[in-house]
Order: structure tokens, then C-alpha cells, then sequence
């Protein structure tokens, strides 16, 4: 659409003392940014598109110009106070905008990623940002942006034949005054939203912890104690599933061996399993570092439980190239949340690919561990679809077998911030926070009867249904207070607002 016919196609909605124009035409300077080099230590700091916010500009983001850069800088690029900053490219970020509130003597640039609108005598800078801000130009930017699909902008041309309704001064002021004041009751309703949202996340958090120290199947312990079986006869039940699993590895291996010799020693040999590697038991000194468990839980390394842990492929045995449109799904780390399977990073390997990597198969029911630790752990049971896959090298597999370990049970202990803390605790202050297997088959795992571990599943299940429905009903109104502020811009761009 033209400069013209955008301007046109916006005066049949406007009051009768309204006028219609472009940034083009009401802006005494447009100006996309320019992409200096960076360094930690200038004094002249340039905003990027990451920095620019709703409210203003994120300071703790900001990047510095090398000082050689500095003389090629003109005096009109630096930013003024009352500046408009409209993100020009990238996906997510094309179109936010904020202005620049400048400290007494301060300086700052832009890069390319933005372009500076600076108002024009009568028009008020805030007035502009609200109307940029608006439905009407949000929608629009779709159609406006120029580019591929990868790499999105909106041209400097686009920029400046945006159409905007121009009250008279007086009036701008009032509609800036107004939104603002019915912005700042929504806002104060978005703030009690995510707060609740925080409380949410500190319950589900204080419902793990409560189950893995018994807290929570107290009374449950209580009514049922004569069907519990005694730590000592756990710990009998656990090595003996772990011999028995051993054993038929063994078993399997010895008529695969038998196969190959049979079949003239060709393609690889079958590797002989490993034998049963036992940890040393919990120290009395971790002990006394850790919670008292209630009578009959122990506390036990995860090595020595009946699981297997093993970790993806890694390097050159697993590439990006290797990805196809259809196979066998591959599980990456995108996919893990907290106890939560995401499902929209869909990737999968050829079978003939996976024919190398079969020893990496991870299927339904197995625990899918993160290595990376740095904000929390991420841990996810492998939910019935999933049949056969694969996981990448930095998702660690934990696959219970027997049972004496619930998968439910154990992911959700895994899933407790006081997992995170001791795990943090061996990376703390490595440049990717990142644990080994080792280090994980080395964590202390609070363990207790078959019963109560599927007791405490149930429960905590319960308890999550009741949090995920209050955290719909959270997002809905989060979602609702967003479309009362764009309704808002809406009414106070067509005249009805002031």
C-alpha cells in the first residue's frame, strides 16, 4: 500500500479536529543505527534490540563502543531524551519500542538492529511510542517488514510512511495521561498476576520437597506401617534387581557372541556388559549434611539404585546433518522441562543412522535428565509416545528397571531445588554449568518403600493438576489485562479515549 493511500485509508475513523500524517512527515529525524565494534571498556554505551523494553531501555544489557569508534559517530546519532526506539529486525523482537530517558550528561548510540524516530515540534514523543504500540500498527508490521523469512526488518522507507493520526497538542497530552493512568491500574493487576504465579512456583517446589522427606505421606505412613518393609530388606531388594538385570545382560550377550562367531566374525563384536559398579555408601558426614528421613526410608547413591544411566552421542557420532523429516525421534534438550515433556522441537534421524546409535535408545518410562545445571535441573519422564528414540549427548537417560525404583518418584526428586543446589554445587563457578554421569550416579537419593513411593506419586499428582489449573487461569487473565491495554490504544487512537 502506498504512503497515500495508508494515510487515506485512516481518516474515515478520526475525529472531525483530527488530522492524519507519517512519521515521515511529523518526525524531525528517522534513523536506523549503526553496528560498531563492542568492547567492555568505553564509556559510550550502544542500546541493541535485546535492550529495548515496553517501559523503557534494559541498562543491564547495554554494550560498549570501542573508543576508536567513537569521531565516527555524528553528534545527531546520539540519542536525545524523549527519543523513540523501534526494534527494525529480528523474530520476537520486530516492532517493540521504547523510549530513551537519558541521564544528565549521558550518551548513548544505537545500533543497526534499531531506528531512532525523534518527534517534531507539537507532537508529543509518548503519544507517538502508545501509537506504535497500538493494534493498529502491531498488525501491520507483518506487511510491512521487507527480508527473508530468517533475517525480518522494517526499512527505514516503511518506517517513515507509517501513518499516524495526529490530535491537536492539548489533546495529545490528555489521551498520553489517560493510558497512562489506566495502564498503571492494569499494570498494578499484571504485577499481583506474577507474583502469583512466583507463589505457584514456591508451592509446587515446597510439595516436591515435602515429598521426598515423608513429609507429605506422613499420615499415609501412619495407616499403613505394617505393610512397609524395613530399609535393611529395601536395600536387599535393589542389589538383588541389579543382579538379576546383570545377569541377563550376561545371558544376552553370550547368544549374541555365539551369532557372530557363527556368522564368520562379521560386522562389529557385541561388547561384554559391564560388571555391577558399586558406589561407597552415604558417608555419616553426608548424612548428617542432608534432612532426617523418617523411619524405613535410607538414604542411597543413585549409582546404586536398579537403574541404568548413560548419556547421548557425542560429537561427530550425532550432527546437525544427520536430522531428517521423518525416522526415529531424537531427544534433545529443548524437550526436557520440569517434569514436563515439550513436544514442539520435533527431530528425527534416518533408521539406518539410528542402526549406530541403537545403544543410545531410549523409549517410554524412561527419566530424561539435563546436564546443564545452571538455573535449576530439568528432568522429564518419557511420556507413552515415545517408543523408540535416542538422546542427545547432554541428555542423560536414567532408566529404572525392577521394582524397587519408581521413575515418577525419582524424576521428582531430581526435579527438587535441593537437588539443584547440590549438583550446582560441583560446577559452581565453571563457564557452562554442566555435570557428568558420574557426578550424577554420585547424588544422594532419599529412597523409601515400592507403596509409598507410589503413594507419594499420586499425591503429588494431584497437587500438580490443582497448580497447572490455577496457572491457566493466571496466563488467561495475563492474557486478558493485554488485550485491555491494546483495547485502550484502540479507543484513544480513534478519538474515544480523550
Amino acid at each position: 500500500m502506498t504512503e497515500t493511500k495508508k494515510v487515506e485509508a485512516m481518516k474515515v475513523e478520526l475525529p472531525e479536529e483530527w488530522s492524519t500524517s507519517t512519521l515521515g512527515n511529523i518526525a524531525q529525524y528517522i534513523q536506523r543505527g549503526k553496528s560498531p565494534k563492542y568492547t567492555d571498556f568505553s564509556e559510550l554505551p550502544v542500546v541493541n534490540q535485546k535492550c529495548v523494553r515496553w517501559h523503557g531501555i534494559d541498562r543491564e544489557h547495554v554494550k560498549y563502543i570501542h573508543p576508536d569508534q567513537f569521531e565516527k559517530w555524528e553528534e545527531k546519532r546520539y540519542l536525545q531524551d524523549g527519543d523513540l526506539l523501534w526494534n527494525s529486525t529480528g523474530t520476537g523482537t520486530i516492532g517493540r519500542a521504547a523510549i530513551a530517558y537519558l541521564k544528565e550528561g549521558e550518551k548513548l548510540v544505537v545500533d543497526s538492529h534499531v531506528t531512532i524516530v525523534r518527534s517534531g515540534e507539537d507532537i508529543d514523543p509518548k503519544y507517538v511510542h502508545y501509537w506504535i504500540m497500538s493494534p493498529r500498527v502491531q498488525n501491520s508490521i507483518e506487511a510491512m517488514q521487507s527480508g527473508s523469512t530468517n533475517q525480518v526488518e522494517l526499512s527505514k522507507r516503511e518506517v517513515e510512511s507509517t501513518p499516524i493520526p495526529i490530535a491537536p497538542p492539548e489533546q495529545q497530552k490528555r489521551i498520553v495521561a489517560k493510558i497512562e493512568e489506566l495502564f498503571s491500574h492494569i499494570d498494578a493487576g499484571i504485577e499481583a498476576l506474577k507474583k502469583s504465579q512466583k507463589l505457584l512456583k514456591q508451592y509446587r517446589q515446597s510439595v516436591l520437597k515435602a515429598a521426598v522427606t515423608g513429609e507429605l505421606t506422613k499420615e499415609w505412613r501412619e495407616a499403613n506401617k505394617g505393610k512397609l518393609e524395613p530399609a535393611s530388606q529395601l536395600l536387599e531388594s535393589i542389589l538383588k534387581e541389579r543382579e538379576d538385570s546383570y545377569s541377563r545382560k550376561l545371558y544376552e550377550w553370550k547368544k549374541e557372541l555365539t551369532g557372530w562367531k557363527a556368522c564368520g566374525e562379521q560386522g562389529k563384536k557385541p561388547a561384554k556388559p559391564q560388571k555391577i559398579k558399586i558406589f561407597d555408601d552415604v558417608s555419616d558426614s553426608n548424612i548428617r549434611s542432608l534432612w532426617p528421613l523418617p523411619e524405613n526410608w535410607c538414604w542411597i547413591k543413585l549409582g546404586n539404585l536398579a537403574v541404568d544411566v548413560f548419556d547421548g552421542p557425542f560429537g561427530s557420532n550425532l550432527k546437525s546433518k544427520d536430522y531428517v523429516e521423518e525416522g526415529v525421534r531424537v531427544i534433545r534438550l529443548e524437550n526436557i522441562g520440569s517434569l514436563e515433556f515439550k513436544d514442539e522441537k520435533v527431530t528425527y534421524i534416518t533408521e539406518k543412522k539410528y542402526e549406530g546409535l541403537k545403544k543410545h535408545t531410549v523409549s517410554s518410562g524412561d527419566i530424561i535428565f539435563s546436564s546443564f545445571v545452571a538455573d535449576g535441573t530439568r528432568v522429564v519422564v518419557l511420556p507413552e509416545n515415545i517408543e523408540k528414540a535416542i538422546n542427545k549427548a547432554d541428555c542423560f537417560c536414567v532408566r529404572a528397571f525392577g521394582d524397587s525404583v519408581n521413575a515418577n518418584y525419582l524424576a521428582r526428586f531430581l526435579s527438587t531445588t535441593s537437588t539443584y543446589k547440590r549438583l550446582e554445587n560441583q560446577v559452581h563457578g565453571a563457564t557452562r554449568p554442566r555435570i557428568n554421569t558420574t557426578q550424577l550416579k554420585e547424588l544422594e537419593v532419599p529412597q523409601c518403600s515400592k507403596l509409598e513411593q507410589v503413594e507419594i506419586v499420586r499425591l503429588t499428582g494431584e497437587k500438580f493438576e490443582s497448580i497447572a489449573r490455577l496457572g491457566l487461569e493466571i496466563d488467561h487473565q495475563l492474557i486478558k489485562a493485554e488485550k485491555n491495554k491494546q483495547a485502550i490504544l484502540s479507543a484513544a487512537f480513534s478519538g474515544s479515549l480523550s
